[in-house]
């Protein structure tokens, strides 16, 4: 047990630190799943089929693991390396446990961990196409630096780093090229994907608005009361907002589930850039071409940013007092406890 323990805080760690309200119960399906093959292994007896497997799971996880305590859904069960993949989700949302099931029903594995994807975050050898681990400090400068932050827009930690860099780029404006972009995936159903595209629309055609339309959504996630309070021209996004979708084919791959290639929905819109830069999750903050890590505090990312200029170049701005305080996750105004487990979560 003691061991078990360990090794889902090494987990954490590597993943850094992903959502908090499932460990619980991923500790309890990992224990499970140790116990189970260590207690018989995997069977070589027949198979059953996925619809099979996803029943057996359902009584397995609620009878057994849950105590019929905490309701879910298992959903996506596919075929992958030889066993069943599923995904289960616990009621009140949070991110989807991918599981999995020997093809005989007979052994139930919590969580499958991407050596190639894992070796990657954790700095380990690459492919030649992964992007390098995050580094504390831009080594590459630049007389303007560029600041792009990817997101999702309803991903709580997202949002965290957005109400702390906005105050950055409102400083520096003029003195650095800020661009928010999108991680190439929609995790927070349809809402996600439109309000995106929205956001995308507005900086492209009326750019003046952007930040403080974004400021305004980020206090309650009400787009249309933003809109009308920045005075937005809604007919010009309109028109914008249909020809992004077609140009991208958003809506017609969100149809056509079969088109994912993962379990949630693609966004194309910086697809190059996403490949390009290696972002697996919101937030990803890249700087003159590099992953850099931060806190999510103003006063932290104007230090990163700042130290982004060539040597003697950082304006004045730089030497402004911001915020030290993180901004909470989500939607609001708060502010987080300091050392809360949040401070380098993703959406991933």
């Amino acid at each position: 047990m003691v061991e078990t323990i360990k090794f889902v805080n090494n987990m954490i760690d590597v993943k850094k630190q992903k959502m908090l309200p499932i460990l619980g119960v991923v500790i309890v399906l990992l224990i499970a799943g140790i116990y189970m093959s260590q207690k018989g292994g995997m069977a070589l007896g027949g198979s059953i089929s996925p619809a099979q497997a996803k029943t057996k799971a359902e009584t397995f996880v609620r009878d057994t693991l849950l105590g019929g305590k905490t309701q879910f859904t298992i959903s996506d069960v596919t075929e992958e390396a030889g066993l069943y993949k599923m995904s289960i989700t616990l009621e009140g949302g949070g991110e989807p446990i991918d599981s999995y099931m020997s093809k005989d029903g007979k052994t139930f594995f919590p969580q499958g961990m991407n050596i190639e994807k894992m070796t990657a975050e954790a700095g380990g050898v690459a492919g030649e196409d992964s992007a390098a681990a995050p580094v504390a400090q831009v080594s590459k400068k630049s007389d303007k630096p560029v600041v792009e932050l990817f997101v999702m827009s309803h991903c709580p930690y997202g949002t965290q780093i957005e109400k702390g860099i906005l105050p950055v780029a409102k400083a520096l404006a003029g003195k650095i090229d800020f661009q928010v972009k999108f991680v190439d995936y929609a995790m927070h159903e349809k809402k996600e994907i439109d309000e995106q595209i929205r956001q995308y629309c507005i900086n492209k055609e009326q750019a003046p608005k952007f930040i403080p339309y974004l400021e305004c959504f980020l206090k309650a996630g009400d787009n249309a009361a933003c809109l009308k309070e920045q005075g937005v021209d809604e007919k010009k996004l309109a028109a914008c907002v249909t020809n992004t979708d077609k140009q991208f084919k958003i809506s017609e791959s969100y149809n056509n589930k079969d088109s994912w290639g993962s379990q949630f929905p693609p966004f194309a819109i910086h697809q190059a850039e996403n490949t390009k830069y290696g972002v697996q999750g919101s937030p990803t903050l890249v700087i003159n071409g590099e992953q850099v890590e931060s806190g999510r505090d103003s006063a932290s990312l104007a230090k990163v940013v700042c130290g982004a200029f060539t040597d003697g170049k950082a304006p004045k701005e730089c030497s402004n007092t911001f915020a030290s305080a993180t901004p909470a996750p989500g939607f609001g105004t708060g502010t987080q406890a300091a050392g809360s487990a949040s401070a380098g979560a993703q959406c991933n």
